[in-house]
């Protein structure tokens, strides 16, 4: 039966084979086995004790045995030869100065921009092009500790005003603040609850936003109407997720749905420029939604807001949108795997009545679109990198942005003009940003840092090769050039396979220290991703979740096959749902791999979803709850798939303790049980844990975090895969 937990002395005997002093430097981890039932199976858990009380609250107890094995990692990391030289390194390569690209709102132009030693990016606004950087927000001059973030900024249309909002210590609460930009005073609104601001009011007199109306429970959003001047208790809601009749009424849908659906990203909406409009939408999966609209003027007159059903039902996802009028502007995948764009008259806004602006195309999936005056800028993925190609309102093609190179794009653009900004990068081309204008074609350079690095000196390419059951998959290969397959480089190899999110070519400063050494990089589009469509996504997810782990194992044998390495000079690394990957494939090919970094991890996959927000994912990888899925979780969990007496290779693990996404008790338990379980010796091969005390699933980090965190990772790889032996 679910749940029903007994500690037994019968456990005890299950983990008499579980040696327990084998870390040097760390004492054994207490087993406290507690065996629970489910399904017919008996599992038995030896740290349950580490998950915190039966809230999953940190203990005394757990407290101090984060800093015993935090002072553990400490000792190893710290005193590696060559650590202070490449932390030196990597700090002058972090504090190149890192701007984003502007957003445009009336006259003015807003980005986020942080140099030199600055733990975090300050907000500035320009009121022309090219006119004087005007700073609005300070981060640290709000909180000296480095440790507050700037979440969103968001204007309003005219630029007049701008919403904000702020957290701490990574844990990614984003309260609510309103700024007037002219004086660059705040106003008194603040609303805390993990806010986030779907759109302002035509006029700025107010806006719509997202918000948890019960902090602790992470399936209690809400959005409403903010009037400025107003507390916002006083705040109108549209919609409620624990309201789901006002959805599904009259859906037909089952009592074990609705009650599914409770624990899904749950509701959100867009809303049009004139305020007219708003796409209201509920999240059914990581891979779906449904989608209704509503008249905003009539809601504001009557009080009733009305759902006119657009999608019900349907397994796909939503992009860019545009409001012209009473026309909606759409991209999504229902029914189009690679993504298309449609025409959705709102009067009658039944899918059946879609009618398409950009098709779906063969070999291109739509990751993105964006829209400036008169036209619509698609952003494709081709083989894992951007095209971006133009379309005017009817559908017709006004040619293809030209881009820098093969790399990854964004565009940043505005209903209400043509100018837009580029952002581009590449392995070996450091982020740059461009002003274009979509209608003229020209392109000039608006920003772009000086990395002290010779990206000339680096090579880049892609292979296919076959995974397990014969899919061809794409991997990248990064590296210096000259570089000699000799079977004997040092390699990381990354991955992430899930959630519908690809691995595209992106500039990274920080790797080329490793470059420089003679490293190579590689990283491989597994399915679960968004590299190749939807359908790509979906052979990623639930029972089909080895996949991922096939591809990732068929990359690192195909890396050794092809003399770029060996398995003594290969290392695994992946963070959140990658830190799953890389800690199933450590546990079903511990030989094939010298080091692993598993960073901010999904690892016990039969309790995952009692934590914190994690019944997010449930679509995703599915629950122990279930029979069926039971038997596939149990089948990769990381944690109950490690065999005593294994020669697995050395790990660090890390966590954040102010993570709500993924629970550290997952970094927790692995360490111990890895530690009691690994027959390799733990001076040469260990099994490090990392908990960082002033930090959440890792955005947000002040710049001396980060360069840390980075320079822990680059030493251990660097020190597991034989390069401080080469110097």
């Amino acid at each position: 039966m679910m749940n029903r937990l007994t500690a037994t002395s019968c456990a005890l005997a299950l983990l008499s084979a579980l040696p327990l002093a084998t870390t040097a430097g760390v004492p054994p981890t207490e087993q406290r086995p507690v065996t629970q039932m489910l399904h017919g199976s008996s599992l038995v858990d030896p740290y349950r004790w580490l998950e915190g009380d039966e809230h999953g609250e940190l203990t005394p107890e757990v407290s101090a045995w984060t800093d015993q094995q935090n002072a553990y990692t400490r000792e190893v990391l710290d005193q590696l030869p060559g650590r202070a030289a490449l932390e030196q390194r990597l700090r002058e390569l972090m504090e190149v100065p890192a701007i984003s690209p502007p957003g445009m709102y009336g006259s003015r132009y807003f980005y986020s921009r942080r140099e030199g030693d600055q733990p975090q990016a300050l907000t500035y606004v320009r009121e022309r092009l090219n006119g004087e950087d005007r700073l609005l927000l300070d981060p640290q001059a709000i909180d000296p500790s480095g440790l507050t973030t700037v979440a969103w900024t968001a204007p309003s249309n005219d630029g007049r005003l701008m919403a904000f909002g702020l957290y701490r210590a990574g844990d990614e609460n984003a309260v609510l603040y309103v700024m007037n930009v002219d004086s660059g005073d705040w106003l008194a609104e603040e609303i805390p609850g993990k806010v986030a601001l779907i759109g302002w009011l035509p006029d700025g007199s107010g806006f719509y936003y997202r918000r948890l109306e019960d902090l602790d429970d992470p399936y209690s959003y809400t959005v409403k109407l903010h009037r400025l001047g107003t507390h916002h208790r006083q705040d109108a809601a549209l919609f409620r997720q624990r309201d789901l009749g006002f959805f599904y009424r009259d859906s037909g849908k089952s009592a074990a749905e609705l009650e599914r659906l409770k624990t899904t990203w749950g509701p959100g909406g867009f809303v049009s420029r004139d305020g007219k409009w708003m796409g209201v939408y509920y999240w059914t999966g990581t891979a779906g939604l449904d989608l209704w609209v509503a008249n905003l003027a009539q809601w504001q007159r009557t009080g009733a807001l009305e759902l006119r059903p657009a999608v019900i039902g349907k397994q796909g996802t939503l992009g860019g949108a545009l409001f012209q009028g009473d026309t909606l502007y759409l991209q999504h995948t229902f029914d189009a795997p690679n993504g298309r764009v449609s025409i959705v008259d709102l009067a009658n806004p039944d899918y059946l009545r879609w009618r398409d602006l950009v098709p779906e195309q063969e070999g291109l999936v739509i990751r993105e679109a964006s829209f400036a005056r008169d036209l619509v800028a698609v952003n494709y993925l081709a083989d894992a990198s951007s095209r971006i190609s133009l379309f005017d309102l009817k559908g017709k093609s006004r040619g293809d942005i030209a881009l820098p190179g093969i790399g990854s794009a964004s565009l940043s653009t505005a209903e209400d003009r043509s100018e837009a900004f580029l952002d581009f990068s590449s392995f070996n081309m450091p982020r740059s940003i461009y002003h274009l204008d979509l209608a003229g074609g020209s392109r000039d350079l608006w920003a772009r840092p000086d990395v002290p690095v010779d990206p000339d000196a680096i090579e880049v390419k892609q292979v296919w090769y076959a995974s397990r059951d014969g899919t061809p998959v794409s991997l990248f290969i990064i590296h210096r050039k000259g570089l000699r397959l000799n079977g004997k480089n040092p390699t990381i190899l990354y991955g992430y396979g899930g959630f519908d999110i690809p691995m595209t070519p992106t500039f990274s400063a920080t790797l080329f220290p490793w470059f420089e050494r003679g490293g190579v990089y590689a990283v491989a589009n597994l399915r679960g991703g968004g590299e190749y469509g939807s359908a790509w996504h979906e052979a990623g997810m639930l029972a089909h979740k080895q996949n991922v782990f096939d591809d990732f194992i068929a990359a690192a044998e195909w890396l050794i096959d092809h003399r770029y390495t060996n398995s003594r000079q290969l290392g695994i690394a992946g963070g959140s749902n990658g830190g799953l990957l890389t800690g199933a494939v450590l546990v079903q090919r511990p030989g094939l791999f010298a080091a692993a970094i598993s960073a901010v991890p999904l690892l016990d996959m039969l309790r995952y979803q009692d934590f914190l927000m994690a019944r997010y994912w449930v679509p995703e990888y599915g629950s122990a709850e279930d029979a069926q899925q039971f038997g596939f979780l149990r089948a990769y969990s990381p944690y109950h798939n490690v065999k005593p007496g294994t020669e697995y290779p050395a790990v660090l693990f890390t966590a954040g303790e102010n993570d709500q996404r993924v629970h550290p008790l997952h970094a927790r338990k692995m360490t111990a049980l890895l530690q009691a379980s690994s027959a390799s010796d733990p001076e040469q091969k260990p099994i490090l844990l990392w908990v960082d005390r002033d930090a959440g699933h890792g955005a947000g980090k002040p710049l001396e975090l980060r360069i840390r965190d980075v320079a822990d990772q680059r030493i251990f790889m660097m020190w597991q895969l034989g390069m401080l032996q080469q110097r």
